[in-house]
């Protein structure tokens, strides 16, 4: 018998008053893949040589004056 299938059988011998424990514990140990796309790595890879070359473009400021200077390039663009 599997591990898998040991704590199936196992789950119905557990009475209905702990068995809310049990739910609990079992989904603090799924953990939901966090392998990052194609889009994000290739992000992640262009922050990173932007660090490396000292290169891009560094905001100082409010995230209020973030949004509004990306407002306006989005307006130019459109």
């Amino acid at each position: 018998m599997s591990s898998r299938e040991l704590a199936k059988s196992l789950i119905d011998h557990v009475p209905e008053s702990k068995l809310l424990y049990v739910v609990a514990y079992l989904q603090g140990v799924v953990v939901p893949d966090e392998t990052p796309n194609a889009e994000t790595v290739a992000a992640m890879q262009e922050v990173n040589e932007m660090i490396r070359t000292g290169t891009g473009q560094h905001f100082r400021g409010s995230a209020a004056e973030l949004f509004a200077m990306l407002d306006a390039e989005d307006e130019k663009d459109a």
